[in-house]
């Protein structure tokens, strides 16, 4: 991969790395909000709840993309990005575009969620 690919992809992930990180210091904050909040009857208490299980689900996901997003960001460091951890191919330009912290090329990632099944 050329250098200024390598740069166009860590530009991608480093931004998408601070927008997750954005997104889960506000979830942390509003779902401190809701634990102080004096809640008066069971219907108050069960939407707080609600969304605090909604609310811890979305930063669940947020921090598995973010620890992806780290794993390739060191990938870049070490020039080991961009290569498949299964068949170690290139993973396809347009494949990263979309996903810039893939970790597996468009084959190898039909296998492994068929295996997943």
């Amino acid at each position: 991969m050329q250098a200024s690919e390598l740069e166009f992809f860590k530009e991608i992930l480093q931004s998408r790395k601070e927008q997750i990180e954005k997104n889960i210091n506000g979830v942390n904050s509003e779902l401190d909000e809701l634990n102080s909040l004096e809640l008066n009857d069971e219907g108050d208490h069960a939407s707080a709840n609600n969304n605090s299980m909604i609310e811890s689900a979305i930063v669940q996901q947020q921090n598995k993309e973010l620890s992806e997003i780290e794993v390739a960001l060191r990938k870049i460091v070490k020039g080991e990005y961009g290569i498949c951890e299964m068949c170690e191919d290139d993973i396809g330009f347009q494949r990263l575009k979309v996903k810039p912290h893939a970790i597996y090329c468009i084959d190898c990632r039909e296998i492994v969620e068929k295996s997943k099944k």
